[in-house]
């Protein structure tokens, strides 16, 4: 099952993205704080994350090689408002897969639908990769 994380404050956008998902073959975890999921990244179980920006935006800069140590292989997609371009950057380097404005109507969330499809086809290529290359070691 492709475990699909939605870390939104906003409770009403938080629906909005879970509902995109409901019908694709995902396991959809919806929550206000990463914190509360960091188990289930560390087993592997959440492949893709979907994080608002809403959270204090140097915060995130921290969080997301923290999420990168748990899973290596995970797919961030960070939603904000604008950003200071140094901090995004700053963001990029750490290991986002994709940034997206956040949606001002509906139409506008398509975009992250196709990042998270997107998202979840590198991170089975990666974890493919990944393993064949472990295995070639032994």
């Amino acid at each position: 099952m492709r475990g699909l994380l939605i870390a939104n404050k906003n409770i009403e956008a938080r629906n909005k993205l879970a509902n995109l998902f409901k019908n694709d073959d995902y396991q959809v975890v919806t929550t206000d704080s990463v914190a509360n999921s960091l188990e289930a990244i560390i087993n592997k179980e959440i492949q893709v994350v979907v994080l608002d920006g809403f959270y204090d935006e140097h915060n995130v800069a921290k969080l997301v090689p923290q999420l990168k140590k748990c899973n290596r292989n995970i797919s961030i997609i960070l939603v904000t408002d604008d950003m200071p371009l140094n901090l995004v950057k700053k963001i990029r380097q750490e290991g986002i897969f994709y940034h997206a404005l956040r949606p001002t109507a509906d139409d506008h969330f398509m975009e992250i639908q196709e990042a998270v499809v997107f998202a979840f086809k590198k991170y089975e290529e990666t974890t493919l990769t990944s393993y064949r290359t472990e295995k070639e070691k032994n």
